[in-house]
């Protein structure tokens, strides 16, 4: 009885000595976050998926001498002035084109309020230029584009009536010629979203539908289209670092059979932005943009071609914001 009762009444055993001891208890494995559909991102607007990748491969490249001023009278309403030499192409009746020397001054006023956006451009040459952005409501835009001219036909118009819903967008078009137009964009995951356009041109009784999806992260965006008039576009941007990104894009025309694809890049420095590409045609370009001082700033564009010999260079100077 007494060598049970001692055996019971003995402390336990101490615990193992060693690594087992040293290791921290196992942390709970982390939960899966749950997707709330019900609470979806709103989309980019369908016409500007691609503005990623139209940064790096779309620079706005000019020819010639080129020098904008802006001059800002209030905080809501600035003059500008812009002074342009250089040529323009004008297509020959055999393979290349032709260059046109030219030189025009354009006026501009613009009116800027955060419900509404008023800009007008006036060039010597007698073509008017006007936009008008309207915020109807939160959620409803109206957009309007004209451009006036003094060859007739040539004339243009566009309204938009732009919906910005919780998750989706949606846009209606109506232009001259007869032109209908509407699509729709709707998130489908915190990344991916989908959408579709159709389009109606009355004069030349013709329509179209398209298809568009759109994949992007913190690093990446993917897109891809396809359309009923036998384009195909994909298009591709990775970021590096928050001052390189990569860009390239593939396009196929079922109708031409044509192929073209092109990379490029955009590296954001402390004073100047560098922009280029380089297309399967064999077209290399450059654009710079370079801070001289606050409001001032130089530009450089370069584009060479050497399968049609076609070589482009400007330089131009912007003065004020």
């Amino acid at each position: 009885m007494g060598s049970s009762v001692s055996h019971a009444a003995a402390p336990p055993p101490p615990p193992p000595a060693g690594l087992a001891v040293a290791l921290p208890p196992k942390a709970e494995e982390k939960s899966e976050k749950k997707v709330d559909y019900l609470n979806l991102p709103c989309p980019v607007p369908f016409e500007e998926i691609q503005r990623e990748a139209l940064m790096s491969l779309k620079p706005e490249l000019f020819e010639g001498l080129r020098f904008d001023f802006t001059k800002g009278l209030n905080q809501k309403f600035s003059l500008s002035h812009s002074v342009y030499m250089g040529s323009t192409e004008v297509p020959s009746p055999s393979s290349g084109t032709i260059k046109v020397p030219t030189a025009h001054y354009e006026f501009g006023a613009n009116f800027l309020d955060p419900k509404l956006m008023l800009i007008g451009r006036v060039l010597t040459d007698g073509r008017l230029n006007a936009r008008v952005k309207c915020d109807l409501t939160d959620n409803l835009t109206l957009k309007i584009n004209a451009q006036l001219t003094n060859e007739p036909h040539f004339s243009q118009g566009m309204f938009n009536f732009d919906y910005k819903g919780k998750d989706f967008r949606a846009q209606y078009q109506m232009g001259n010629n007869a032109f209908y137009g509407a699509n729709y964009i709707q998130s489908v995951t915190p990344h991916l979203s989908l959408g579709s356009e159709v389009f109606w041109l009355g004069h030349q009784r013709k329509s179209g539908i398209g298809f568009a999806a759109r994949y992007n992260t913190d690093k990446m965006v993917a897109t891809a289209q396809a359309a009923s008039t036998g384009i195909v576009a994909l298009c591709y941007v990775q970021k590096v670092s928050e001052k390189v990104s990569l860009a390239s894009d593939f396009m196929y025309n079922h109708m031409t059979r044509d192929v073209t694809s092109s990379f490029g890049y955009d590296y954001i420095l402390r004073q100047c932005r560098l922009r280029g590409k380089l297309d399967s045609n064999g077209c290399v370009a450059a654009f710079l943009e370079e801070r001289l001082n606050m409001g001032v700033n130089f530009i450089l564009s370069a584009e060479i071609d050497h399968r049609k010999k076609d070589y482009k260079f400007g330089f131009g100077m912007t003065v004020g914001e």
